[in-house]
Order: C-alpha cells, then structure tokens, then sequence
C-alpha cells in the first residue's frame, strides 16, 4: 500500500499538501480534529481491549545513524514527517545527518558506540526540539526496555512495542517462558541469563555439547559463539560477554543447545493496540558467517507449506499471547525433519525487513509509523487474507570486510563508488559514496542491495548481475564472496543451512580486483608528490613529444621471416638456413644492447611495443631482433617496475616472424651470481615457452664449465644455442700474448664440440679491430666451415662499421647494428651505414633504406623521452682510449652515470685509467657482465680512496675491498684463463673460504615449489615467471610484486608520464588493454597536509572527480606514524585489521608458542584474537592498551 494511500485511509492529506500545511503558520491540519464517529478521538477495539487513541505524529527522531536512521526518514518524507537525525562526533560527516530535516550532536565526548546509547541526551533533544515520536531502528537502544520507558515517561510516543513487551522478549529467558507458555516448541537452555563462566562451564557439563552462546539482551549475532570443545567454554565466554557488553551495555549470555544443520527461518510480524496481529510470511537468514546474516531471501524456499503454515500460526499465537504491537520477527530453527524450534523475538525492525517489503508491497517502516499513530491493522488494510506473497527477493549486505581474510572488518576511505542498478534492484545504504570514512567504531555494513524477481534463480540473475556492476575502491568488500554464493548451484536449488558457508571452501576462492584505474593514479599522485619512483641519472626531462609511429599496410599478415624456418625446421634447421643466405644478415640490438649502452638499460615496454607492427611489416628479413635478458631483465624488475616476460610475451604477439635473441650469462643466467643448475634449465624452459627463440650463451671468463650449463639448458629448452667467445685483446697486435687467435680459435673447437648451433664473437668493449676481424672470422671460418657466424661489437671508437664490414668480407654470417638513431659510441654500429655499404653487392642485406629511415625517425624522437638517461649528456662522442681501457660499451655509460652520481664526475678520466690498472691488478681479465662490474667497482674503489696500483698492492691485507672483488677472487664466478692473480688473490683474501671448480655444481638444487608457496603467502597470483624472477632476484623481484600490488599497470602510461609525472591540468590516456582507455585529467595538489602526512592530490577519471592521498616522504619525516609490519621480515606481527587495543597477554623477552594469544582487537562491535605465527621470544611490544591501530600495523617483533 503506498504511502498517500496510507494517508488518504487516515483522512490526511498526501504529502506535498501536508508540506506546505506544515509551513502555515497556526494552520490546523484536518487529521488532528476528532475523527466522526468516535468519541474523544477513540476508536472501538476488539473486545477484551481498551478503545485505541488516534494521536497524528508530526515529527520523529532516529535513535540510530546509517543505513536504517535513512530508511526512516525516507519513510517520514514520504509520510510528510518531520525528520530528526542524532549522530555522534564520528559521525559528523555522515550521510546519514544530512537526509533528515535536523540533526543533532549526542554523546559529546563519549566513545563513539556510548554517544548512541546515552539514554538522557537523547530523550533531552527529542524533548527540546519538539519531537513527536523516537523510532529506535535496531542495534543500539532498539531493545532496551529502559529506553521505550524512558521515552513514554518523557511523553514521546515509541515507535516498536510497548516497554513491557520490550522487556519480556529482550529478556530471552522471559521470552523463552512465553513461548513455553504459547504452546511454541523451544530449544533446552539455561533458565536464565548468566554471568561467569562458572555458570556456563557447569550448564555445558550438564547439557553437553555444543552449545551456543548469545548476548542476553541484545542480537544482530553480537557476542555469539558456538562451542564444540570444553577447553574453549572459559575463552569463549569471556570473548562473547566483552562483546556483548560493548554492543549492549550488558555481558549477560544465555546458553541454548546448539541445532545441528539448521535452517534459520524468521517470521515478520505486524501487531495494533487493538490486539491484532498478522503475519508477513517468512524469510530464510540460513547463509551466516559468525552467526550474523550475510543474505536473505523471502520466502524461503523449498519450505514445505504445512510447516510454513505451522510456523506462521505459532509465531501470531505468541505474539497474541504477550500483547505484542507494532513490528517485530520470531525467528526459529528448522531441522532436516522439518521440526522447528523457537529461539528468539526480536522486538523490533529488522536489517532484512526489506525482502518482506518487496514481496508484500508494504511498507514496514510506515506501517509501524502509522500504528503507533493508534491506527488498526483493519484500517490500514492489513487483515491476513489481503495480505499476500509474489515473486522472491533477496537481500545481500554489502560490508566492508575482506572475506579472504576471515571476514576481518576494512577502513579506511572510499576512494571510488560505483552501484549496480536497473529493474528490480533496491539500494539501501548510507555510507556508500566516494569519499566516505568508514570508521572502525561501527558496523561494516556498506550498503544493502535487494533484488526482486518471478523467482529465486531469476532474483539470484538480477542480484548478481547488479554486484558486478559495483565498483568499490579504498576499502575491501564482501562483494566477491556474495557473487560466489549467488553461482553456488546448491544456493540456486534453494535448500541451504547455517553450515552452507563453513561446508562450502569455494566461496572463499576469489579473483582478485584488478583496480587497475585507482592504483595508477596513486602512482601518478606519488609521483607528483614524491617525485620519480626510478632515479633519473641527470637533471633533464622527458621530451614532451609522442614519437610518430610509421603506417603499416592495413589488414595484411607480416611476411614470414626466420623464425618460420625456425619453427618447421627446428635449430639445426635454422642454422642451416642461416648458412646457406647469400647476403648478410643483420640483428638489430636496438631493442636492448643499443639502449642499455646509450640509455642506461630504460627504454620501456611501452615504446618498444609501438614501434613493433612496423618491424614486423618491413623488418622480416632480420637474423634476428637482440630484445631481453642481460641487464634488460633486472633493470625492468628494480627500475621500470615491469615484468620483463611479459615484455616478452607482448613483443612476440606483435613480431610473429622475427626470431628473438636473448643473452644467457651461462651458469649465471640472467644474475650476476651463480644459481643451481635447476634455476638456469627452468629458467630457459620459460624462456622458449614465453617466446624466445636464439640463446647468446657466454661467460664472462669464457669459463667453459659455467658455459656448457648454459648452452645444455638452451638446448633442452628447444632453443638455438649460439655459444659465443667474449673477445679482448688485440688478436692482430703480436704483442698482446695472452688472448691470441690460438685462445680463440681453441675456445671455437670446444664450443663447437659442445653442440652449438652458432658460433659468436662477443666483442662488448668494440675491441675488434678490422684487421683482427678479418683474422679471427676468417680463422674461424676456415675451422667450421658449416657454422654459422655471428659478430657483435661496439662502436665506442668510431671503427665499428669499418669492423663490421671486414668481418663480412671474411666469411661472417651475421652482425650486430643499431637503428641509425640509437647507434654509435658505445652502442652498435650503424644499421643504414651497413646496408648502403653492401648495396648491389654479394653482400647485400635486402633491407630498405627508406624503412630504415623510419624506423629511425621513430627512436630519434623516443630517445628525446629518456633525456635524463641520455649518454650523450655526458659523452659527447666516440673515444679511442677505449683499446687502453678496455670498458665493455654497456659499462662504459653506467660508469660515467655512476661516476657522476658519486660525485666522481671530474674524475671519470681517472676512473678510466683506473680501470685498466684495476684490470691488470686482477689477472687482465675477460671483461663482460658480471667480471666487468668487479673491474668496475675496483677502479672506482681506487679513485675513491686515492689508490694507485701500486698502493692497491701494498695494502692489500688492510684494505676492505667491494664485495664483488672478493666473490671473483674467492671463485664465486668461475676460474679465469691463466688462473687467479698472485699474489694479490692471496693478500685480499687471507683466511678466507676459495671455491674449487664450477661454482654451482655444489649447489643443492633450489626448491621452487617452497619458493612459490612463500611467495603466495604474500602475492596470491603469481605466476610461475614470478617465481622464476624471485629465484634469480630475491629482493628486486620482492619489491616489484609488492610495487605492482600497490600501483598496478604502471608499464602502460606513457614515458613522460611514468617518469615525472602530469602537469597540473594536462589531459591524457592510457590504455590498460583492448578496448579499455582511460582518460585523465590532473587537476590539483592539496597545499596543506593531513595530520598523518598525507597529501591529497585531485584528478578527473573518465569525467568522474576522483582523488587520492599520497603519503609526503619529506614531511612524514617531522610526524611520527606508527610503523608497519614488513610482510618479508620474519617474526614481525602487523594488525590483521584496524581496531582497538583491549587486552595485551605477553610481555617483552616473554617466550610464546605458535598460535598463543598475543592481543586482542576490537573494531566494528567484534573482537579478534591476534595469534602468534611462531614459535619464539617477544623482542619487541609495539602496541598499548587503548592504542588504535589501523590494519597491517606493527604490534610486536617475536625472535624465532
């Protein structure tokens, strides 16, 4: 019945004329005159009952706050109502103050649930401010007979039943005799309440178990427990008490024989002064986690209507019994027999009342406005047989509790808030808009979404499509487990009881919110904030420019290239193939050797994506594209926070037919350190598995054994194994002894012998001279006539087209170049060069000038965007003393970076000569990653400290040297050619441990099952790959998960934006895959801090205003904030969710076993039990009584 039929049935005007009735000053509203025909304004009641008096209420109070206190006052509006809202000082900003007409502060410095129960300031406002009538919602006061006396007393009309009533159902003992009384079949349990756990302890070995424990005087499952074992009786009733206390002000329990496999069955009732008393059906509350409703339906299903029919006629009995009035729920348990037992009435209106509104049509807020008004069931239109049930509903509480964490109760702000809507759906809610605080001080309940449907599985197709509409960021939500629950197919079927959810572990398997939107802005708002998450190397910016991509044809296939050959022939195949080409063929290290030389190894996915369908179109004719590992695949992890297999996987969807090569550092993979043979196979296993197709294995010793691990790991893994000799020297110059042409072309028969498919000269300082290309390659070529050759070098003096060439002459398959804009100095030499050289000749590569110019064009403008990378910044050409100091190209510009950054920038001439002496001092070493960085960091240690050679030499024993030159000299990366320096080895390393042989062949193998379970506990869906990253960079790859927990996608902005971040008002996109683009816009940086540090920082998403708090790292140093546990520090135990401090049980240098109470939490009415996850002496107690903490928060440090 709608509500102006409800007035119309009153004699009272519809609302908007009682509007404006409202406002006349001195007006006299029709109603409030005495209705005809009854005298005095009574009216005649059943007999056995005194005449009912009809009093019209004009304004009412809401002794509550949220969801319900708006129920309420929606109901009053619609009913022309003054509307009143109490809220406590938490609850100033609440949603809830602002629906209703007047608001008003209680509890002035209460604790937050204490501001809600101060029974004499709430009767003060109502009375102050003319208030007709106070409607208690429910929780709180809602069944607290003093307050409905407190209310009559004052002279204000209770909306719910009578304080007797009130008392007798509240007290569940009294009520349990009533229902004894009525003839309604109860549970067996204590005659009275309790209060010790004497009491209960007794009663259980009585009764036996289980048992369960409820708060005597309040419900909602506040301070409820079930009890299975007798160990537990004392724990869980003090738990339950001081819960019950909190909720309701009384610890009181009562202790009831615990039903197994119930259905939880509940009957609304409607009752009039005059003793009428109707029932609105049923509705099944079966589906509850901690005994609190998660989902309700009406009716319930599959109930068999002889028991419906029973249990309706005992619940209207007991109601009559006790003179109930007004709204109110008996709620019972249903056995699998169909026996159901009374457990309690719950006087007042309950969270669920809304299934029973959409299936009845009316409204029980109103009705029960419109009874304590004095008006009759009767007059309302509310006799049984008008009453009827259609179609189903359900209702599914929406809280901010994170169910794969045992439900445990989230804060915070809401950052976005999306609803699902449409046909049948119904929102109820009040906090549920962005920018909400969800406190720790009250119940989690977010939002109430009701659908109604013909029938249950059509209800459940409504509900479910509507909470995939929700969006919710900031705070957790239940919302997956709900979705899991509404596909369950015995949920479906429609029969479930209270065991549904602990008997069903798949509800608790989620996908994980991806959130991708709000995670990238709180990136870009750190940045703004906190300036770049990867350090820039210099003080310039990122170029403001998006390079021009060249056009590719549109709707044709790349041609094929290589690695069609690759495929259907396989390696020996290739190899073949490859032989047998009549031209030269190219590699292009543009896409890792040439950056990680000219651009510090951080040119991103992104660019290289971009540019990709157009290599793929004009490029097919490549040997190969040079793309991942080497310094690629940490630098994406530690710098770029990216995941560099997907990197991979991304460039092999856009560069079908061209082969890949990557680098493999032999037994060291793609690290710096050796790792057990398991890790380099299994890492090559993904490699190929991900796309990856040609395997450059070397050493940086040219350490055979550590070489053969890795070519027979590339093999196994289906790859091409190009083994590859790391050049130094001057095989051309008589005088250089050491590493002659006999070194190589010996190194060249073993590696043959050891199966590889190409052989490689490996010249990563531009060493090769053309003459000593020319010797060495026709050497080689002369030995292996049916090898393929493969020569890669740099260009750091100027020769290395000059070289390139030579080795071509001679006999070389393939070389290395770099796209013209991204050659020279210490990268490749020139792609455009080489070509036109060979043009029309034997040599000729095939490729095209005009697309080499651009390919160009493109990087010559995405160079611009890595200016605070850029080489040339502090090299301004080519050098030659590169044959004196022999610096690996890649390692020539990171010194430089790394001179500057140590403030040795004046100095990087000495660090230079200091590099050759630091060479000569360990052995005139092979140099390429890792043997280059001990070189490196011994030259700087030199220049730093102001040593000569010579002093290097003399203090030998006293000087505390970088750990990598220790490592090398202890044999931790292999033996070099000519053994160990003495001796120097001997003076550094005194008494220290040497290794013997291959480094990792004593390594046990590593445990990458253990690994992935621990990195689960911490990161739930990593992949295998992720493992792999953890195996090889333990740390960096720690600290990636972690960063891409917290900021998402961060790979896909463009680079500028991912540098440095937005200017204020610039507008830009990102897409974060196919068919999803975001647009944003940057609006504003908060100039004040919050008190915790925090700086709000505002952008516009897809036109929505959204906005996020970043934490300001310089100012947070002056605030104190309490520290968080680290999740990869053992034995550091953080707050499992935000909360109060009430009861700390250990102490400092106290031992606790695994799984001993630590602390105990209280947040949102619930109290938590913090246990200790091992074994050990508490080191540290982080955490006081009274503290609040908010979740993650270090509690205690416990020393294993």
């Amino acid at each position: 019945m709608s509500g102006v039929q409800l007035l119309a049935r009153a004699g009272r005007p519809p609302p908007r004329t009682l509007h404006r009735l409202h406002r006349s000053a001195g007006a006299t509203a029709p109603w409030l005159a005495p209705r005809r025909g009854h005298a005095s304004d009574a009216q005649k009641a059943p007999k056995g009952h005194a005449p009912v008096e009809y009093r019209p209420i004009r304004s009412v109070l809401c002794a509550n706050r949220g969801e319900i206190a708006i129920r309420v006052f929606r109901a009053c509006t619609e009913l022309g109502i003054r509307s009143v809202a109490i809220y406590s000082e938490q609850d100033k900003m609440h949603m809830h103050r602002q629906k209703a007409d007047e608001s008003y502060l209680v509890g002035r410095g209460l604790p937050p649930v204490q501001a809600y129960l101060n029974i004499p300031e709430i009767v003060r406002i109502a009375k102050e401010y003319e208030v007709d009538a106070v409607h208690p919602g429910y929780g709180f006061l809602s069944e607290r007979a003093d307050f409905a006396q407190a209310c009559v007393d004052a002279g204000l009309r209770f909306i719910g039943p009578s304080p007797r009533v009130v008392q007798q159902m509240g007290d569940k003992v009294a009520a349990r005799e009533a229902a004894i009384a009525a003839g309604v079949a109860v549970v067996p349990g204590t005659p009275g309440p309790i209060h010790t756990s004497e009491e209960a302890m007794a009663f259980c070995q009585k009764h036996g178990l289980p048992v369960i424990f409820k708060a005597a005087f309040g419900g909602g499952g506040r301070g409820m427990r079930v009890v299975r074992k007798m160990q537990e009786v004392e724990e869980m009733f003090k738990l339950a008490s001081s819960e019950a206390q909190k909720a309701f002000g009384d610890g009181a329990m009562f202790i009831e024989k615990f039903i197994e496999r119930p259905r939880h069955i509940e009957v609304q009732l409607l009752g009039d002064h005059a003793g009428n008393v109707v029932h609105l059906y049923e509705r099944d509350c079966s589906v509850q986690r901690r005994h609190q409703k998660v989902v309700e339906i009406a009716p319930a299903p599959n109930l068999d209507p002889k028991v419906r029919d029973r249990m309706t006629e005992q619940a209207v009995k007991l109601a009559r019994h006790v003179g109930y009035e007004n709204a109110g729920t008996v709620e019972f348990l249903v056995d699998p027999q169909g026996n159901f037992y009374f457990i309690e009435v719950n006087a007042r209106l309950q969270v669920e009342h809304t299934v029973t509104e959409e299936i009845t049509g009316i409204d029980l807020v109103q009705s029960q406005i419109r009874l304590s008004e004095g008006l009759t069931l009767p007059e309302l239109g509310m006799t049984q047989d008008k009453i009827k049930s259609q179609g189903c509903a359900i209702q599914c509480r929406v809280t901010t509790e994170d169910p794969a964490k045992n439900f445990q109760p989230d804060t915070g702000r809401i950052e976005v808030f999306r609803s699902g809507e449409g046909m049948g759906i119904r929102l109820d809610g009040a906090s549920a808009f962005a920018g909400a605080q969800i406190s720790p001080y009250y119940d989690s309940l977010l939002v109430k979404v009701i659908s109604r449907a013909h029938d249950l599985q059509s209800s459940c197709a409504k509900m479910s499509r509507a909470l995939r509409e929700f969006r919710v960021r900031g705070v957790k939500t239940n919302i997956p487990f709900l979705l899991n629950v509404l596909e369950n197919q015995k949920f479906l079927n429609g029969t479930v009881d209270t065991d549904f959810i602990d008997e069903n572990p798949q509800l608790f398997q989620f996908k994980k919110s991806q959130n991708r939107a709000q995670k990238l802005l709180n990136y870009i708002g750190s940045v703004l904030v906190n300036g770049p998450s990867t350090p820039l190397a210099t003080g310039l910016k990122p170029a403001e420019i998006i390079p021009h991509i060249p056009d590719i044809p549109l709707g044709l296939e790349p041609p094929q290239g290589l690695r069609q050959v690759l495929l259907q022939e396989g390696p020996a195949g290739f190899a073949k193939a490859v032989r047998q080409n009549k031209g030269l063929l190219l590699m292009d290290t543009t896409y890792r050797d040439a950056h990680q030389s000219l651009l510090a190894t951080r040119v991103r996915t992104h660019d290289l994506l971009r540019v990709s369908p157009y290599v793929a179109h004009h490029f097919s004719g490549l040997f190969a594209l040079e793309n991942w590992g080497g310094a690629t695949f940490d630098v994406a992890l530690r710098f770029l926070h990216e995941c560099p297999w997907e990197r991979l996987e991304y460039m092999r969807r856009l560069l079908p037919n061209v082969p890949f090569q990557m680098l493999l550092r032999g037994a060291n993979a793609v690290g710096y350190t050796n790792y057990p043979d398991n890790v380099v196979f299994k890492f090559c296993e993904l490699a190929v598995a991900t796309g990856m197709d040609i395997f450059r294995v070397f050493d940086s010793l040219n350490y055979m054994p550590n070489l053969i691990v890795g070519m027979e790991a590339a093999g196994k893994a289906g790859g091409v194994v190009e083994a590859a000799i790391s050049y130094t020297g001057d095989v051309a110059d008589p005088a250089r002894t050491k590493y002659d042409l006999k070194y190589y072309v010996s190194l060249a028969d073993e590696l043959v012998k050891a199966g590889t498919h190409v052989l490689a000269i490996k010249d990563m300082a531009g060493l090769l001279k053309p003459a000593a290309a020319r010797l060495l390659v026709q050497a080689l070529r002369d030995r292996h006539p049916h090898v393929p050759l493969h020569v890669h070098t740099h260009d750091t003096a100027g020769a290395g087209v000059a070289a390139m060439l030579a080795a071509a002459e001679a006999g070389a398959d393939v070389v290395d170049v770099a796209v013209d804009s991204m050659s020279g100095m210490t990268s490749q030499p020139s792609m455009g060069a080489i070509v036109a050289a060979l043009q029309g000749t034997p040599l000729d590569t095939g490729l095209q000038l005009p697309h080499i110019s651009e390919y160009s064009a493109y990087w010559e403008q995405a160079r611009t965007l890595y200016a605070p990378f850029e080489c040339a910044t502090t090299m301004k050409s080519g050098n030659a003393d590169v044959y004196l100091n022999e610096i690996p190209g890649g390692q020539y510009t990171n010194l430089q970076f790394q001179a500057y950054s140590l403030g040795l920038g004046d100095f990087f001439e000495d660090v230079k000569k200091a590099y050759r002496e630091a060479n000569l001092l360990l052995g005139d070493i092979i140099k390429v990653t890792p043997s280059s960085k001990v070189v490196g960091d011994l030259a700087q240690f030199m220049v730093q400290n102001k040593l000569t050679s010579a002093d290097v030499m003399e203090q030998a024993e006293e000087l505390s040297f970088p750990r990598s030159v220790v490592e090398f000299l202890q044999g931790n990366i292999g033996e070099p050619y000519g053994g160990f320096p003495e001796p120097f080895r001997s003076r550094v390393l005194k008494a220290m441990p040497r290794v013997e042989g291959r480094p990792g062949a004593s390594m046990a193998p590593l445990d990458l099952g253990a690994l992935k379970t621990d990195l689960a506990s911490r990161h739930p869906d990593i992949s295998d790959r992720d493992v792999m990253s953890a195996a090889l960079y333990p740390k960096v790859t720690e600290d990636f998960l972690t960063f891409r927990d917290k900021y998402g996608p961060v790979d896909k902005l463009d680079t500028r934006i991912f540098l440095t971040g937005p200017k204020v008002g610039e507008e830009f996109e990102v897409t974060i895959e196919r068919g999803k683009t975001l647009g944003i816009k940057t609006l504003a940086m908060a100039e004040d801090l919050r008190p915790n540090g925090d700086r709000e920082v505002f952008f516009e998403l897809n036109g929505q205003l959204r906005s996020v708090f970043i934490q300001d790292k310089n100012a947070v140093k002056e605030i104190h904030v309490h520290p968080k546990a680290q999740p990869n520090v053992k034995g550091q135990v953080g707050a499992p969710m935000p909360g109060e401090v009430v009861d700390i049980r250990v102490k400092v240098g106290e031992r606790v076993e695994k799984g001993a109470a630590l602390v105990v939490l209280s947040a949102m009415k619930m109290e938590m039990v913090v246990q200790a996850p091992a074994t050990g002496v508490v080191k540290s107690l982080d955490a006081q009584l009274g503290m609040k903490l908010e979740g993650e928060d270090l509690i205690m440090t416990i020393e294993e």
